[in-house]
């Protein structure tokens, strides 16, 4: 049976550094996995959600449009600072 892969959480570290982007509404410079391609995108992170067993990001982009993202699908990122 072919699904959605099992998910692989976050180190805490990583996680924590997302958390603290959160609060300070702090831009990213996010680069994630996605139907085979590599993004790269500056967003604004809005929350942390689990569901069906996997946790998500919530972002905003430069055009205003949110979406979650899977945790384990991003390869790196880098805080900006304040905006």
């Amino acid at each position: 049976m072919t699904g959605t892969p099992v998910y692989s959480p976050m180190s805490c570290e990583r996680y924590s550094q997302l958390e603290l982007a959160i609060l300070k509404r702090r831009k990213l410079r996010l680069r994630w996995l996605g139907r085979g391609l590599t993004h790269i995108e500056v967003v604004w992170p809005e929350d942390l959600r689990t569901r069906r067993h996997a946790e998500y990001l919530l972002v905003r982009d430069t055009l205003q449009q949110r979406r979650f993202l899977r945790l384990d699908r991003i390869v790196d990122f880098v805080d900006f600072g304040s905006s």
